[in-house]
């Protein structure tokens, strides 16, 4: 059957079709750096013959070589019957343009926090170059870390995450920037391994997928770490650890950007003295908040 693919495959453009026919069949779960079959086609074709992700069009009629097309129907066959996302399957995920090594043992970089990092967090931010100290919980990867870091280009960055396999792939991605004198990898649960340290701004996309919903996740969902995603029952057993701690840890005038994807409800049910504003993103409106230090501050 696979040769008798590869026989039919002629060109990038054939590639392309089969494979969204096939993700479209199977009725794939996106959600790992693309929405829709089209474009992870494309980006698994691209990938795999290291071509540039962002120039298609000269590449459409092609013909590949017998070994070009084994290997990309083989990623095609394992993204359909074993639901892997396709990130993992390339060993990389790109978020605002930056290129993140990745694996199966940390949760898949795709936070929409990376977008108002994109924008140095304007307008709570007056001026990039007066943040000194960033802190990044919960780091998986590093890659909020690395484009906070470059954002702000004089500030220090702490990035914290309990997991072993995190921090060790947080710091080749810290490497693979060149940013080991300005991004600080810690290993330890949340504010543990900070001391008295205090930031001007506090990321943070922690687990937070309530138990009913984690029970329903698509498979691709389910190849990723479910120490990063499960929050308990409602989502919110470590985002209570994180906002009670989160005073001790920010500046005067500082405040926390915090993650909490399609838990809005629960959030708020959790914390009804908290006023928080939330911050738009391609997600929405309610998925990520902002909480400043004096809303933080016990009464």
């Amino acid at each position: 059957m696979a040769s008798k693919i590869h026989n039919e495959l002629k060109t990038v453009r054939d590639v392309i079709r089969y494979a969204v026919s096939r993700f479209n069949d199977a009725q794939l779960a996106f959600g790992h750096g693309s929405d829709n079959a089209w474009d992870e086609a494309v980006y698994l074709v691209l990938s795999t013959l290291h071509l540039p992700l962002d120039t298609l069009d000269p590449f459409l009629d092609a013909r590949l070589l017998e070994d070009e097309k084994k290997k990309c129907v083989s990623l095609i066959e394992l993204r359909v019957k074993k639901r892997v996302p396709l990130a993992y399957l390339t060993g990389e995920a790109w978020l605002q343009g930056h290129r993140f090594l990745t694996d199966k043992r940390v949760i898949v970089p795709r936070s929409p926090i990376s977008e108002l990092l994109a924008e140095h967090l304007e307008p709570w931010v007056d001026d990039p170059e007066n943040v000194q100290n960033v802190l990044d919980l919960c780091t998986g990867s590093g890659c909020l870390a690395i484009l906070a870091a470059l954002a702000f280009p004089n500030a220090q960055v702490d990035a914290v995450d309990l997991s072993d396999h995190a921090i060790r792939l947080a710091q080749r991605n810290v490497d693979m920037y060149q940013l080991g004198e300005r991004v600080n990898v810690l290993q330890g649960d949340l504010y543990a391994p900070l001391e008295k340290q205090r930031y001007d701004v506090i990321v943070c996309n922690p687990p937070y997928v309530n138990s009913t919903t984690m029970a329903q996740l698509p498979s691709e969902y389910q190849h990723e770490p479910a120490l990063a995603l499960a929050g308990g029952d409602d989502g919110m057993d470590i985002i209570r650890t994180i906002l009670d701690q989160a005073a001790a840890h920010l500046s005067d005038d500082g405040f926390i950007i915090l993650e909490i994807g399609n838990e809005y409800e629960n959030f708020m049910n959790a914390f009804p003295a908290l006023n928080p504003v939330f911050l738009e993103t391609a997600e929405g409106d309610d998925s990520v908040l902002l909480l400043t230090r004096e809303q933080l501050q016990p009464r």
